[in-house]
């Protein structure tokens, strides 16, 4: 055999190796990292303009979320309650999960620093609440991810002067850390 056959079959054996590996989907990151960052701007249906702003940040692994929530510059007095959200950006919508809080919530749920401060604290499944009526129900843990890591959900921390949210962020990311 010619070394130029023989150099066309290597060629066209590497060419058909790399087509066939651009077809293979690399697997999603084992441990994803979400954040968001959080003000006024962002709240619906009425934007709001205040000094308050936050920051969040998580990393998803098969069963738990492990997240820090930070804020300060908050113009609406104490802290009621901190939470995830399925709703996309100007769109409101139901509760995913209690990140903090200090009127009622999920027994174990960490109490929410007021006016200011950084909670940490652990999703699992028993922390799931829904929204039932958005296909989230209590307790699942894999949709709830799914709609974190889709974009579809936000951060809101609630205050008394404005229970409806303060500041709110939309969660973003899934790169691994």
């Amino acid at each position: 055999m010619s070394r130029l056959v023989v150099l066309g079959r290597i060629v066209l054996s590497v060419s058909l190796m790399l087509l066939a590996g651009s077809w293979v989907t690399v697997p999603a990151s084992p441990n994803p990292t979400v954040h968001a960052t959080l003000s006024g701007f962002e709240e619906t249906p009425m934007t709001l303009s205040t000094a308050g702003s936050g920051q969040f940040r998580a990393k998803i692994s098969d069963a738990t979320i492990e997240y820090e929530l930070s804020y300060s510059g908050l113009e609406g007095g104490d802290v009621l309650f901190a939470h995830i959200h399925l709703g996309l950006p100007a769109i409101t919508g139901g509760v995913i999960a209690f990140l903090c809080s200090n009127s009622g919530g999920p027994t174990g749920t960490p109490a929410c620093p007021t006016p200011s401060g950084t909670v940490t604290g652990t999703i699992t499944a028993d922390n799931i609440v829904g929204p039932t009526g958005q296909g989230i129900a209590p307790g699942e843990f894999a949709e709830a991810v799914r709609a974190i890591l889709a974009g579809a959900t936000y951060t809101n921390v609630h205050t008394i002067a404005r229970p409806g949210g303060e500041i709110r962020g939309k969660i973003s990311g899934g790169e691994d850390d």
